[in-house]
C-alpha cells in the first residue's frame, strides 16, 4: 500500500500519540504502589522469574550494563564519542555521592575498597585489635566473615565478647552489659543479613562513646535500601560492597572512616601509589594525600565503579524514601500472609528494611516449591530459614506468586 503525504502524516502522528500513551502508562504506579512499570522493565530478571533474593545479590539495572558496555567499548577502541576512562573528577564525584548517601561529611570519609570484608580488616588491623589488648563486642546476627575474624583474633589475644539475640533481636540492655571500660570495638551489622533486623545505631553508639569505644557498622544490607546518617546514627566506621541494595556489581565497595580518626585511631597498614602525590624517584619523597586515600594502594576496577556510579544516580532518582515506602508495602504482606499459613516470622515487627525471613518446618520442601514456582530466594537448609528481600522492581504479583507457591 502506498501512502500520499497528508496520510504520512496523519499515520505518523497516530504513531507517535500511541507511543506517548505507551510511556504514560509505563510511568503510572502500578498495583497501588511505588514505582512504575518501566522501573521493573529497567531489570530485565524480574520478566524471567519472581527474583525475591536482592539481598544475596541486587540484579544488574539496563542503565548500569549500559555504563559498563560503554567503558568496555572506550577499552576496545580508545577514547572517542561517548567514550572515557573513569578519571579522578568522576572518582571523587562517585566517593561524594556515597557520602551524601550515607550522611558522611564528604569524598575526603570514603575510600575504594574491594568489597565489605576488606573494609573491616583495614578498621581491624589499623587498629591492631589483638596486640592493644581490651574487648571487642559484637552480636550473633552479625555477618558470618565478622564473627569468623573475631573469633579467629580471638586466639591471638583479643578479648570477645558475643551478645545473643532475643526473639531474633539485640536488645540495648544486654548491649550495655557487654560494653564496658576495657571494650576498645563495638561491631555490627547495621541490617542483619540473618533477618534483616535493623539495629538501634544511636543507641548502640552512645554506650560506646560513653565508655571510649569505637562502633563499626557493616553496611552492606542497609546502603541504598534504608535511610542511614553515619554523623546522626555515631558510626565511626563503616563499609559497604557495591553488589547488593546499591545495585552493583561484586568486586567493589567503600569504606568510610571518619575524618578526624583517619591516620591515628585506625593508621594504614598497607601501602600504594593511590595515596601520595608528587613521587621524586630521585630522592624517593612524595606529598601524602589527604583524607582516605590513605586506606587505598594501587589499581581498582575501573568498569565496577562506572556501574556503581550509575546506579547510585539511578538510586538518587528513585529516592530513597520511595525505595522503603515500596519495600515496606511487599514486606508488609508478606509478614502478615506467610505467618498465616504456618511460617513464623523471625523478623521484628515493624522492621524497617525490605529483608523478611521465616522458619521453615522442611527446608527441602520448601525449596522444591519455590524451584518448581520459578521464585529466586534464600534458604538456609542448615538452620532452616527462608529469607525473602524485595526490591524496587518487584510488585504484588511477585508475593502473591510466592504465597501460592508455599500454601
Amino acid at each position: 500500500m502506498t501512502l500520499n503525504r497528508r496520510e504520512f502524516l496523519i499515520s505518523t502522528a497516530a504513531a507517535a500519540m500511541a507511543r506517548s500513551a505507551q510511556a504514560s502508562r509505563d510511568e503510572r504506579p502500578l498495583d497501588g504502589g511505588i514505582f512504575p512499570a518501566s522501573v521493573r522493565a529497567d531489570f530485565p530478571i524480574a520478566s524471567a522469574q519472581t527474583y525475591l533474593n536482592s539481598a544475596a545479590i541486587h540484579p544488574l539495572s539496563v542503565p548500569a550494563s549500559r555504563a559498563f558496555e560503554r567503558y568496555m567499548d572506550f577499552r576496545l577502541h580508545g577514547a572517542g564519542e561517548g567514550r572515557r576512562d573513569f578519571d579522578n573528577d568522576q572518582q571523587i564525584d562517585l566517593k561524594r555521592r556515597f557520602a551524601q548517601l550515607i550522611g558522611a561529611k564528604g569524598p575526603d570519609e570514603i575510600a575504594f575498597v574491594q568489597n565489605t570484608s576488606d573494609g573491616e580488616n583495614i578498621v581491624v588491623m589499623g587498629m591492631d585489635l589483638a596486640k592493644k589488648g581490651g574487648n571487642v563486642v559484637l552480636d550473633e546476627l552479625h555477618f558470618e566473615t565478622s564473627l569468623y575474624m573475631y573469633k579467629s583474633l580471638e586466639a591471638k589475644g583479643l578479648q570477645l565478647r558475643v551478645v545473643k539475640h532475643r526473639n531474633w533481636s539485640i536488645d540495648i540492655e544486654d548491649m550495655a552489659r557487654a560494653i564496658d571500660r576495657n571494650t576498645r570495638l563495638v561491631s555490627m551489622a547495621l541490617v542483619s543479613n540473618v533477618n534483616g533486623y535493623l539495629h538501634d545505631a544511636r543507641a548502640i553508639a552512645d554506650l560506646a562513646h560513653a565508655r571510649g569505644a569505637y562502633l563499626y557498622a557493616d553496611m552492606v544490607q542497609a546502603a541504598g535500601a534504608v535511610p542511614i546518617d553515619v554523623r546522626a546514627m555515631g558510626i565511626d566506621f563503616g563499609t559497604a560492597a557495591t553488589y547488593k541494595w546499591l545495585m552493583g556489581e561484586r568486586g567493589f565497595g567503600f569504606l568510610y572512616v571518619r575524618e578526624d580518626l583517619q591516620g591515628t585511631v585506625v593508621p594504614t597498614t598497607r601501602y600504594g601509589h593511590r595515596q601520595i602525590a608528587n613521587f621524586d624517584r630521585v630522592g624517593v619523597t612524595w606529598e601524602p594525600l589527604p583524607g582516605a586515600a590513605k586506606y587505598e594502594t594501587g589499581t581498582f576496577p575501573n568498569s565496577l565503579a562506572l556501574v556503581a556510579a550509575e546506579s547510585l544516580r539511578y538510586i538518587e532518582k528513585l529516592g530513597l524514601n520511595n525505595i522503603r515506602a515500596h519495600a515496606r508495602m511487599l514486606t508488609n504482606r508478606l509478614q502478615t500472609e506467610l505467618p498465616a499459613k504456618g511460617y513464623r516470622s523471625v523478623t521484628p515487627k515493624a522492621n524497617e528494611t525490605p529483608i523478611v525471613a521465616f522458619e521453615l518446618n522442611d527446608a527441602a520442601a520448601a525449596a522444591k516449591k519455590l524451584k518448581e514456582a520459578n521464585i529466586a530466594a534464600t534458604i538456609i537448609a542448615s538452620e532452616k530459614r527462608l529469607r525473602l528481600s524485595v526490591s524496587v522492581f518487584n510488585n504484588q504479583q511477585d508475593v502473591d506468586r510466592v504465597i501460592v507457591a508455599l500454601s
